[in-house]
């Protein structure tokens, strides 16, 4: 299962190269169903700066509204969708992981589909004064008493930062139910109780740490990713341990359901556009992302085949039935 989930994501890790015109779009509203200093807040600040600075977008705005494991923000979009007509709201995997878990009663098929762009792969990581300095010293610890690790994540429980640190730990031979999760409402918060020493591993997104470990303030033990990245190539992978688990998340933007196709094309032009300008290479690099345009039918049908697996490795991890 796991072979054919890592089949699955790496078609999102192929390079993208755009050299595309696009008329600036006059107003984009990113809506963010997290707090801040999580994944979603950092891709949709992190687009729109760009936009702006390449002159693709007049004018940016954003709204971050947390809350039901980003059920509240989708919920939004859907019930007010004739007042939503610039609004894009920043999503990932965990729209898959949390429909399927039921966490809210909709899916992405109650949105409109714009596009992915981005992949991030996973990391597991620990404060700078932990006692912890590499992975397998963590899984030797786990071995011994899984209650001892407890695992900070900034979504609920069975999505997808439990879920990466728990298939992290079933690659090991280790049952992944014993993993002793804590959930946090956005990255921001799971950080804070990594530094204060609530709790002693991170199961985060790469780009959501990069920098943090960069200036020695946490310790990135493993990402999920095949190989080393360039941004980072000091920093091991699952792999490299012995581990066959890889993971990367997209990210990527929805609007209300029933939009004008004009719009979404207009949108589409923008996103695609903003690849090729020097501003969004350096946000991209500085965050340890990877282009993975995916736009409109592409990134539905993508969807789908993303939530059968999805499904699949949930019940392989005792998260679903």
């Amino acid at each position: 299962m796991l072979k054919r989930l890592t089949l699955l994501l790496a078609t999102t890790l192929l390079a993208v190269t755009f050299s595309i015109s696009a008329q600036p779009v006059a107003s984009v509203h990113f809506l963010i169903p997290g707090g801040a200093g999580g994944g979603w807040d950092l891709t949709a600040r992190g687009t729109g700066d760009v936009l702006l600075k390449a002159g693709l977008a007049e004018k940016v705005s954003y709204q971050n509204l947390s809350g039901g494991g980003g059920g509240k923000a989708i919920a939004h979009l859907v019930e007010t969708a004739d007042r939503q007509e610039d609004t894009l709201m920043v999503n990932s995997t965990p729209i898959v992981l949390r429909s399927l878990a039921g966490v809210f009663p909709q899916s992405f098929r109650d949105l409109t589909p714009v596009a992915a762009t981005i992949s991030d792969f996973g990391a597991l990581v620990v404060a700078a004064n932990s006692p912890y300095h590499s992975w397998p010293e963590v899984v030797t610890a786990f071995k011994k008493n899984p209650r001892a690790i407890k695992v900070a994540g900034g979504s609920a429980r069975g999505s997808m930062d439990h879920l990466v640190a728990a298939a992290a730990f079933k690659g090991h031979g280790q049952d992944p139910r014993e993993v002793r999760y804590i959930a946090y409402d956005a990255g921001g918060k799971a950080l804070a109780s990594l530094l204060s020493g609530e709790t002693q591993l991170l199961s985060t997104g790469f780009s959501e740490v990069v920098q943090l470990a960069a200036s020695g303030q946490v310790r990135i033990l493993a990402i999920t990713s095949p190989t080393r990245v360039a941004v980072a190539p000091d920093i091991p992978t699952l792999n490299e341990f012995g581990n066959r688990f890889v993971f990367a998340n997209w990210r990527g933007f929805f609007a209300a359901p029933g939009v004008d196709s004009a719009k979404v094309d207009e949108w589409v032009a923008m996103l695609k556009a903003m690849y090729a300008t020097k501003e969004w290479q350096q946000v991209r690099d500085r965050n340890g992302w990877i282009d993975s345009f995916k736009a409109k039918g592409e990134f539905e049908q993508f969807l789908y085949a993303q939530e059968d697996e999805m499904r699949a490795l949930m019940k392989e991890l005792g998260f679903l039935q």
